[in-house]
């Protein structure tokens, strides 16, 4: 616990990373930014698709809609943090001198919204209106 606790302090004191291993080449710190960029849209892209389900599909059964709703909602949570992890994790590994960081988090995402995009077509096809 006590490892993920330090993690977490350095997502609100980033310039803590500094306090180890040597500066990287900026080119791969703007990179790994660029990730976290890329990350953060994704999540939003996810919310907005959650709150998109839930207000524009007032034909789906109550349940389906919130289902669907709160799994988009849920991923883009989980993929916001995940991208401040993410970051600094590579930004450790990169001072430290050692291998990126591997992580099975795109493979949950991927799958998670796969299922929702299943799901979604089988509402499509099927049409599970509510009363």
């Amino acid at each position: 616990m006590n490892k993920i606790a330090q993690s977490v302090r350095l997502w609100f004191a980033p310039q803590r990373i500094r306090d180890e291993g040597a500066t990287p080449d900026y080119r791969f710190s703007l990179a790994n930014e660029r990730t976290f960029l890329a990350w953060i849209r994704t999540a939003l892209a996810l919310i907005g698709g959650g709150f998109a389900v839930d207000q524009f599909l007032p034909e789906l059964a109550w349940g389906v809609r919130a289902g669907l709703a709160l799994g988009l909602l849920a991923a883009g949570v989980l993929c916001a943090l995940r991208a401040v992890n993410h970051w600094v994790r590579c930004e450790q590994a990169m001072r430290r001198n050692e291998d990126l960081p591997v992580s099975r988090f795109p493979t949950v995402l991927g799958i998670g919204v796969a299922v929702v995009a299943v799901a979604m077509v089988v509402v499509v096809l099927f049409g599970w209106e509510g009363r």
